[in-house]
Parts: structure tokens; C-alpha cells; sequence
């Protein structure tokens, strides 16, 4: 198979482009460097193009390697054709290559292995060329055993029997045929073990559906429920028409003796080996699609969600709602640093109301806090309460915003958090992360897993390892896309940059610790472990701000600083005015990109990029993102009325719609088909997580806590 060509086929790019990123990748470059460094080589692919291009290399690689692996046990055995050899040669997945290896793999005792023990394969030869004109009865007496247990005539024919029914099981193009027209026109039956139980499952107590068109997140639902005991679950193949084939293909004569009984065997292998086998693969199948639909999804809204835009230069108070134990409460600086910490009890059972609004009030004066950043977990709804009614009683302008404090618990029971916050406890870190998480969310959230993070749907049910490193390509490109303070990053972002190991990342912060700042790019290459080709994959994500060169600050590749100064020198500019912002509209002064490029010695794309870096340098993705909703009062369930018209913010999005935070602390569904006007395959076409939309209440349902919206006009 000529992988590139199939792979270029498959992504709808060009066979060189292909070759280039392959190329790359097989020289270590990580997908980051090579989507923002190497453009010319490969025609500009973009980050998500270059990790699909990556994945399926694996596995046509893999696939390669089991065709190898396959060919040479057949052809041990002296089994080999040419037409078996080219069949497995143009094999193009793993099941078909199984499937035409499946009657030369090693078996284990079969019913089938212990009748050709007993000598019975001629006579199932003898069944199968269907020329007898005697009865199988009187044929079968010449195989009579009684030392290898074969008695009598039935004992023979039913060892027989077993063998064509191996036979036929094992035939490959009989089960791809069996397993397209199952996946085709077979459906997915899901029934109650108990239909009087209670449970979220109960719209899958009796539930039919076509193969062809299950949608992913049913398929994961109905395997959870299976999971849990609470469903059973069946495929339904057409096996009426699949027999109909089956006789079609071994029954070639119209013999008395033999037919009946072939048919018989088709039977018997169609319902003992083959159905449950096809059944298994067909549900593999289904589940892996599902699951990488789930990891799709999960990815684009944690990608939405890392990119958010921080919100700079305030002081920030989290707010980690409780009960019991007392709301938690962090005073975070511009920076980052947490200034204080305390514990208020406002909530039940303490209800100190009028207390906590005193200490609260002491620490908005004494920090000048401005914002205020509340979890969304227990007891949020209580503390949102109190804190609209403090804000009243004080001159302070202050807003506040619900976020989202999935995974901050994680995070402050981590080492991690241990060890940055050493002296404070599990509930105080939390309350810094939630405040922070408000300031940089990229820079937060990368300290935690990106499973914990609660933007995806089922997460717990799939293949951990394929979302894992799904989810870590994710945090990998937004951290690049933004690229880092040399600095001030944490140990935890910098082991997401391009080329970095979490050792390295740790030595990073070591060398600033011991060393002091750093002044140079080029004095990474003094970190412990950090080579030359480390240091050409991570150079141009670092940003040193106020460095001794004013490129370090921009994401001008090292590589390209002969370049970059040729240009200034050209433009009749200094590296100086990098810094100084005077270089906003200098690509009008260029006419010719091409000609320019060959002068400078670098790609054009290179080149453009350069300028775009130096017209807005260390320019931040993130800041197109739109804004969070800072609020003043609050809303609840109870005041909302179906016509109301309110602002939300897209929390998280799923295969069948979206919830949306209206501000009343039950996020609203927005079903697919009331997000938009026109017909959309997936929400994700239409709506990210962190989008501010503008949704009409439907319906509203207090006592299941359900909030219907539509966002169309």
C-alpha cells in the first residue's frame, strides 16, 4: 500500500504536502512546530490536519506491519497463494486483514479440530462436493471409529457437520457481506431488565433503532445502561435474507442427500460462530465511532474553553461555595500571587450571614477587589444570593461570574497544588484556582487532567488512553497557539510547549530559580537535558518580555533573526521599535512578498508571518475570544417566564444541543433543533463552548429542574 498516497486522499491534500509532514514527523518535529514553523514544506496543514495525518500514519503503519506478520504465518504453514497474497496485500483495515487470516490462525480445540482428529474431514468434503447418490447414512459407515469415538452414522455426520460449519465461518468474503448487511439493515434492540425501576435509562426500556443511523451518544448511553445491569441489549441482523446467501453460496447442486443438511450447517454457522462474532465487531465498531465522535466534541470544547480570554490587571476574590465546612475564600493580585485567605460561614447550618458579609466587606477595601469569581458547585446558588445582596449595601462597582469549577477540587488535592500552595489546605487552593482560573484560564486549567475538566459527555466510559491523548494534543496547540511567558510560566504550562518534557519543564523553572530571569532565548540551551533539537521545537512558543533582544518577546523563530533584522534594516526600522509598537502597517510598505522572501532567504510564508509578528507583537489569540458575562444581580429559576430574552454563556456542547448558563445556576438546554435556522448536522456547526448567545425561554420545569431555551428569532 503507498501510505502517502492514502493518506493524501483521505485528508483531500496533496501527495507532497503529505510527504512533507510525514517526512517531519518521522524526524521528531511535534505537530505545533511544524503547523507554525515549517509552512512552506508543508502547504501551510494546520495543527488539526497534521494530528488526523499523525493518527492514521499509526495506523496504516500498524496495518502494514500486520499484513507482514500474517503473510509469513501462512506462508510457514505452505499455505500461501498468489491470490490469497494479493488479497492481503489490498486489505485496507485491520478486521479484513483478520478476516482472511482467520482460517489459518492457530486454533484452539475446536468442535471442528476434534472431528478432523477423529478423521471425519473426507467425509465432509464428500458432503460438501454434493455428488453422493447414496444416503449420508450409508456413506458415513466407512468412517466408523469406535476407538476414536465415532459409533455410529449420526456420530460421523454430526463431526462432519461441524467441520462445514467451520468451514463456512471462516470464509471472508461470506462475512463481510454478513457484516455490511447487518450494518446496513440490522437494528439495535435495548430492553429493561426490571421495566418498573426508576433510572435515567428509562427512554431505552423499549428501543428500537437502525444500525445505519444510531446516533454516538445513544450508542454510548446504551452501553453504559448495559453496564450498570439496568438494559440488555441485542443486535437484530436480517437473518433470513443472510441464510438465503449463505445457502445461495454452499449449496451448489440440487441433491436430496446433501441439501437438507447444508442448509442445516449454514444454520448452525451462521447462528453459533458467525452471528455472535459479526455482533461483537459491529458493536466494537459502533462504540469506537462513538467514542472518537465523544472525543471530537470533547476536544473542540476544551479547546473553546483553554482559549478563553483572561481577564487582566483586576483583583480577583474566589469564592469556593460550601456548606457545612464554610465557603473558602482566596484574594488573588493581578499576577496570580493570592494575597489572602479566609473562611466565612454564610450558609446553612451556620447562617452567619451578617459575619461574613463584614469580612467580606473588610476584604473588598483593604485589596481593592473588583471582581469576584464563585464556583458553581454546592451551595453556589445561596452564595450568589448573598453576595448580590452585600453588593447592594456597598459604593464598590463590583462584578461577579459563575464559573465552572469542574476539576478545581482535582486540582487542589494534587501534588501540584501541594506543592504551590504548601501551607494551605485542599479548600483554599481551590478557592486560588477558581479566582485564577478567572485570570488565565489557560494557565490554570492546564494544571489539570483534561478528563476532569467537564466539558465532554461520557468520558469515563471510553478508551482512556486514545482521550487522553486526544485531549493532550488540545492543551498542547492552545498553549502554543498562545505561547508562553519564559518567566513567569509554571512548570505545568511550560511541559505542554513544543519539544518539552515535564523533566525539562521542571529544570526550567529550577535554572530561573537558581539563575534568576532570563535575558536571552539562548540561554535555555544551558537547562539541563534541553539539546539543540529541543530547543529549535520550543524556541519560538517562549517569549521573553523585556529581554536583552527584542524578538525574544515576539514568536519570531531564532531561526528566522537574520531575516527579521534584514527586514527592519530595509523598512529603515530598528529592533527597538518592536518594542515600542511603531511597526503597526509596515506590510503595506511590502509590494512584492515573493520577491522579498528570495532576498531574505526564507519562505513567503515565513515572511508574512514575520511581519504579522512584528506589526502586533506576541499578539494573543485569545483576545477575538468573546468576553465572559460579569454580572450584578441575580436570577432565579422561579422569575423566569416562557418569551423571556436573556444572554448565556454555551457551558458545554453535546451531540443533541447545548446547555447554556442563563445565570440561574441550572444550565438551560438548547436542543439541536432550536439552535439555528437552518438545518445542522451537530451543534458544533453552529456553537462553541465560552459563546455569549442570545436565547428565548421555551418551557420551564421547577420540579425536575429543567430549562427548555431556543435560539432562534
Amino acid at each position: 500500500m503507498d501510505i502517502i498516497a492514502k493518506l493524501a486522499k483521505e485528508l483531500q491534500i496533496r501527495v507532497q504536502q503529505a510527504e512533507a509532514a510525514v517526512t517531519l514527523i518521522d524526524e521528531g518535529n511535534t505537530i505545533p512546530f511544524i503547523a507554525r514553523y515549517r509552512k512552506e514544506a508543508t502547504g501551510a496543514l494546520n495543527d488539526e490536519v497534521l494530528r488526523n495525518l499523525s493518527e492514521r500514519l499509526t495506523y496504516l503503519r500498524n496495518l502494514e506491519e500486520k499484513k507482514e506478520q500474517v503473510l509469513a504465518s501462512i506462508e510457514e504453514q505452505d499455505k500461501l497463494t498468489e491470490e490469497l497474497r494479493q488479497q492481503i496485500l489490498a486489505a485496507e483495515t485491520l478486521v479484513a486483514v483478520e478476516d482472511l487470516y482467520r482460517p489459518y490462525r492457530p486454533k484452539r480445540r475446536t468442535r471442528a479440530t476434534i472431528a478432523k482428529e477423529k478423521g471425519l474431514e473426507p467425509l465432509a468434503n464428500l458432503i460438501l462436493l454434493q455428488m453422493t447418490d447414496r444416503s449420508l447414512e450409508t456413506e458415513a459407515q466407512a468412517f466408523l471409529d469406535s476407538e476414536k469415538g465415532v459409533d455410529t452414522a449420526e456420530d460421523a455426520i454430526a463431526g462432519a457437520k461441524d467441520i462445514l460449519a467451520e468451514m463456512i465461518s471462516d470464509e471472508a468474503n461470506y462475512r463481510t457481506y454478513i457484516r455490511e448487511q447487518t450494518l446496513r439493515t440490522g437494528a439495535i434492540v435495548s430492553t429493561a431488565k426490571d421495566p418498573e425501576a426508576e433510572s435515567v435509562y428509562e427512554m431505552y426500556y423499549d428501543f428500537e433503532d437502525k444500525l445505519a443511523k444510531l446516533a454516538g451518544y445513544r450508542v454510548l448511553a446504551l452501553n453504559r445502561g448495559e453496564a450498570e445491569k439496568i438494559l440488555t441489549i441485542k443486535v437484530e441482523a436480517p437473518t433470513e435474507q443472510i441464510l438465503q446467501y449463505l445457502e445461495k453460496k454452499v449449496i451448489t447442486r440440487n441433491n436430496p442427500y446433501t441439501t437438507p443438511v447444508l442448509k442445516e450447517v449454514a444454520e448452525d454457522s451462521y447462528k453459533r460462530l458467525i452471528a455472535p462474532a459479526i455482533e461483537r465487531e459491529i458493536r466494537n465498531e459502533l462504540t469506537e465511532k462513538a467514542e472518537d465522535g465523544a472525543i471530537r466534541v470533547f476536544g473542540k470544547n476544551l479547546e473553546q474553553l483553554l482559549m478563553q480570554p483572561p481577564i487582566a490587571g483586576r483583583v480577583v476574590l474566589g469564592w469556593d461555595p460550601a456548606f457545612r465546612t464554610g465557603c473558602k475564600l482566596a484574594v488573588v493580585d493581578p499576577t496570580g500571587k493570592v494575597l489572602d485567605t479566609t473562611v466565612i460561614y454564610p450558609t446553612a447550618p451556620q447562617n452567619k450571614v451578617e459575619a461574613s458579609k463584614a469580612t467580606l466587606k473588610k476584604l473588598i477595601h483593604k485589596y481593592g477587589i473588583s471582581l469576584i469569581s464563585v464556583g458553581n458547585g454546592t451551595a453556589s446558588r445561596e452564595s450568589e444570593q448573598i453576595l448580590v445582596d452585600l453588593l447592594r449595601e456597598i459604593p464598590e462597582p463590583i462584578q461577579y461570574v459563575i464559573v465552572n469549577e469542574a476539576g478545581a477540587s482535582v486540582y487542589s488535592a494534587s501534588k501540584l497544588a501541594t506543592e504551590e500552595f504548601p501551607e494551605f489546605d485542599v479548600g483554599q487552593r481551590s478557592a486560588a484556582s477558581i479566582a485564577r482560573r478567572l485570570q488565565d484560564p489557560l494557565a490554570e486549567l492546564v494544571k489539570i487532567d483534561p478528563k476532569s475538566i467537564g466539558v465532554g459527555q461520557y468520558q469515563h466510559d471510553m478508551n482512556q488512553k486514545k482521550l487522553s491523548n486526544a485531549l493532550g494534543g488540545v492543551v498542547e496547540d492552545c498553549v502554543n497557539k498562545v505561547g508562553v511567558d519564559l518567566n513567569t510560566a509554571s512548570a505545568s504550562l511550560l511541559g505542554y510547549i513544543s519539544g518539552i518534557t515535564k523533566t525539562i519543564a521542571k529544570n526550567i523553572v529550577a535554572y530561573r530559580e537558581a539563575n534568576g530571569r532570563f535575558l536571552t532565548r539562548a540561554q535555555l540551551l544551558q537547562v539541563a537535558k534541553l539539546g539543540p533539537k529541543a530547543y529549535e521545537q520550543c524556541a519560538g512558543f517562549m517569549r521573553i518580555l523585556d529581554g536583552e533582544n527584542p524578538l525574544d518577546g515576539t514568536s519570531v523563530h531564532p531561526e528566522s533573526y537574520g531575516a527579521a533584522l534584514k527586514l527592519l534594516e530595509r523598512l529603515g526600522c530598528s529592533p527597538a521599535d518592536i518594542r515600542g509598537g511603531r511597526l503597526a502597517g509596515i506590510s503595506k510598505k511590502i509590494s512584492d512578498y515573493r520577491k522579498l522572501a528570495e532576498e531574505l532567504g526564507v519562505g513567503e510564508m515565513t515572511l508574512q508571518d514575520i511581519v504579522k509578528e512584528l506589526e502586533k507583537p506576541a499578539r494573543d489569540p485569545r483576545d477575538e475570544m468573546p468576553k465572559p458575562i460579569l454580572r450584578t444581580d441575580v436570577l432565579e429559576m422561579k422569575d423566569l417566564t416562557p418569551g423571556m430574552i436573556l444572554k448565556g454563556t454555551v457551558r458545554n456542547v453535546i451531540d443533541f444541543g447545548a446547555f447554556v448558563d442563563i445565570g440561574v445556576h441550572q444550565d438551560g438546554l438548547v436542543h439541536i433543533s432550536q439552535i439555528s435556522e437552518r438545518y445542522i448536522k451537530h451543534p458544533l456547526e453552529a456553537v462553541s463552548v465560552g459563546d455569549i448567545v442570545e436565547v428565548k425561554v421555551l418551557s420551564v420545569d421547577l420540579q425536575k429542574k429543567r430549562i427548555q431555551l431556543t435560539m432562534k428569532r
